[in-house]
């Protein structure tokens, strides 16, 4: 997975890495086709807002890219946040995709099954009569 930081009113430090690289790499191993990580640190210049940080990560995968966002006084708090809420999305995309394959898988199970029960053998309608 090749992550890429960029910085915003801050400058991205060895340890913001390291913190950055620790939190997501679970992300990867939940979804294997992860192929880029791009994670977006601002400092919130805001006087109101007392420096918090603004984290927006997107998770870029062959068929569909998972994004979410976090603010948080601190890069770690914040880079957990958004780690949490791409955990659920990817974890809600296997459920998803679970699900349709077992529904399609019983489809075509039932639409076997059709053809045998139209009637003839043994146990249909006509082996109950008499001679």
């Amino acid at each position: 997975m090749e992550l890429v930081l960029k910085g915003r009113g801050d400058k991205i430090t060895e340890q913001m890495r390291a913190t950055a690289e620790h939190k997501l790499e679970r992300l990867g191993r939940l979804e294997h086709q992860v192929s880029r990580c791009e994670v977006e640190i601002t400092l919130q210049k805001n006087p109101r807002l007392g420096g918090a940080h603004h984290v927006e990560v997107a998770l870029e995968t062959p068929r569909k890219t998972f994004r979410a966002a976090a603010d948080a006084k601190e890069v770690g708090s914040a880079l957990d946040a958004v780690a949490e809420k791409l955990e659920r999305q990817i974890r809600d995309h296997h459920t998803k995709k679970r699900s349709r394959l077992l529904a399609g898988a019983g489809r075509v199970k039932s639409a076997q099954a059709r053809p045998g029960q139209a009637g003839s053998g043994p146990s249909g309608p006509r082996a109950s009569e008499g001679p």
